[in-house]
């Protein structure tokens, strides 16, 4: 476990660099295009039931914080399809692999969102989602940086009020330190239950897991990962 005092509220920005490679002509008529239907707007009330937000008809909503490239999102949309996802990722190269995935596969029971995750958890009503995942975020490796760290008592706090009672939290990461320090603060949580009884529940990944691309680099560069799960009591 991490040798460290009970965490600070983090505050700001909890993501690093919005672009990397310049987009292609193809991916930026997406993002003017596609992404206007599909993105979250915060700046009006949210509905009491999410599920309306969606061209599909759902039973439940699940959010993903960060979804990189999408390739778990984008599976799970697939593999879940009466569940609604909304799906969050603020850098700009990660939306646009989602975009092109859904010019070609297109999901009715998703719905995007571009900008800062707790934009979004601060709009949703109380115990309105059924999963929260967030998985490989950045890690931000540096001490001075750790307060920009996604998982913090104020995330959780926004965690605990928009999940329904007995629903999930889940985390995957291959950077030890985090995942001993989001065990930490979701030990400290009072609204989390960590319910592992040994290493096979937290070495062997989630059902339909796909992988990602992180994933594979990390494997390839001899990283293990954690997949942690907490309910929301």
């Amino acid at each position: 476990m991490i040798d460290e005092p009970h965490p600070t509220r983090a505050a700001g920005n909890f993501f690093g660099r919005r672009h990397g490679k310049p987009l292609r002509q193809h991916q930026s008529e997406l993002f003017e295009n596609l992404l206007p239907r599909l993105k979250l707007d915060p700046g009006q009330p949210a509905p009491q039931d999410l599920r309306t937000l969606f061209d599909a008809p759902v039973e439940k909503v699940r959010m993903e914080i960060g979804f990189g490239g999408g390739e778990h999102l984008h599976h799970e949309t697939g593999r879940c399809s009466q569940t609604g996802f909304i799906g969050i990722e603020p850098f700009i190269n990660g939306m646009a692999k989602m975009l092109t995935a859904l010019d070609t596969e297109p999901r009715p029971n998703l719905r995007l969102y571009d900008e800062d995750a707790t934009a979004v958890l601060d709009w949703l009503p109380d115990a309105s989602l059924s999963g929260i995942d967030l998985f490989y975020p950045d890690p931000w490796p540096k001490r001075r940086h750790w307060k920009r760290r996604f998982v913090s008592d104020a995330n959780l706090d926004r965690f605990a009020r928009v999940l329904k009672p007995g629903s999930k939290f889940r985390f995957a990461s291959d950077i030890e330190h985090y995942v001993n320090w989001t065990l930490q603060h979701c030990r400290w949580h009072d609204a989390f239950d960590w319910q592992a009884k040994g290493p096979a529940d937290w070495n062997g990944a989630y059902e339909g897991w796909p992988g990602t691309r992180y994933e594979a680099k990390a494997f390839r560069e001899g990283r293990r990962a954690a997949y942690l799960t907490f309910i929301r009591k």
